[in-house]
């Protein structure tokens, strides 16, 4: 019976451990990209431009929703910005450390992202291809 307990014990332990899931609905709340990170050692007047332009940015609020069959569904365009790529729908494989999003038709990788943190109310990706862009969003109920 201590056996059988015991191996339950950690049966859920690792489903606890691994159980964080990508599926819900996600609000982008901060992106940073590569010309931010360049520029962020220039003078006051060009970083003062920088947060003007961030201003002048949708206040629609970015929503991505991640569905259980590995379909997903963009408020705007968040993940990316290719014209190969424009739909608002897509399709993703998640592996528990890298998120890609796959073409509908040939089901190849589109672009790749690090999951850099899964938590049950945040989730920060950075993309593999320019590490310098990540994307932060937070779980909404």
């Amino acid at each position: 019976m201590k056996i059988l307990t015991t191996f339950l014990m950690l049966i859920a332990a690792t489903a606890y451990c691994h159980g964080q899931s990508i599926v819900g609905r996600w609000q982008l709340v901060k992106q940073s990209n590569c010309v931010e990170e360049e520029m962020s050692e220039v003078d006051g007047n060009t970083q003062e431009l920088l947060e003007d332009m961030k201003g002048l940015s949708s206040s629609t609020p970015q929503v991505i929703e991640f569905k259980e069959n590995n379909s997903g569904q963009e408020s705007t365009k968040i993940i990316s910005q290719k014209k190969s790529y424009n739909s608002k729908a897509f399709l993703y494989r998640y592996d528990g450390s890298t998120l890609y999003f796959l073409d509908k038709r040939s089901r190849t990788i589109i672009e790749g992202f690090t999951v850099e943190q899964l938590e049950s109310e945040s989730l920060i990706i950075s993309n593999t291809a320019r590490v310098c862009e990540t994307k932060v969003f937070v779980r909404l109920k």
